[in-house]
């Protein structure tokens, strides 16, 4: 059996982006939020209480932040890749889990949450 990879994980971040395929989501946009599930091994930071061994996670929430309230994409799942690509950028990732929230898509029907979610590892 694998061992279990240690996580750091972000959830509920929140931002106001314009992204969306239709003109109004770009023009008043909407509030869009951010899980992160980071897989890092974290055995060296521990055993020395040290952060430069680990992932920052105020840091990484600030850059997530901005991707959110950044530059609008079309779709959900070009969102979630940039955003695991923020945080692939550190060396220290080996994986992530990104699920992004758009709860006030206009759907035409009652719902909570759509959610569009993807892995990805380190090549």
């Amino acid at each position: 059996m694998a061992e279990t990879p240690d996580r750091i994980t972000l959830r509920g971040l929140r931002a106001h982006g314009r992204h969306g395929v239709y003109a109004f989501e770009r023009e008043r946009g909407q509030m869009f939020g951010v899980d992160a599930v980071l897989e890092v091994d974290t055995v060296a930071a521990a055993a020395g209480d040290d952060l430069e061994k680990t992932v920052n996670y105020a840091d990484l929430a600030r850059d997530l932040y901005a991707v959110l309230a950044g530059e609008p994409v079309n779709l959900l799942e070009t969102l979630a890749q940039r955003l695991a690509d923020v945080c692939l950028a550190n060396p220290l990732v080996g994986a992530v889990e990104i699920t992004v929230h758009k709860p006030q898509a206009e759907l035409g029907v009652p719902f909570d949450d759509v959610t569009v979610a993807i892995r990805r590892e380190r090549p």
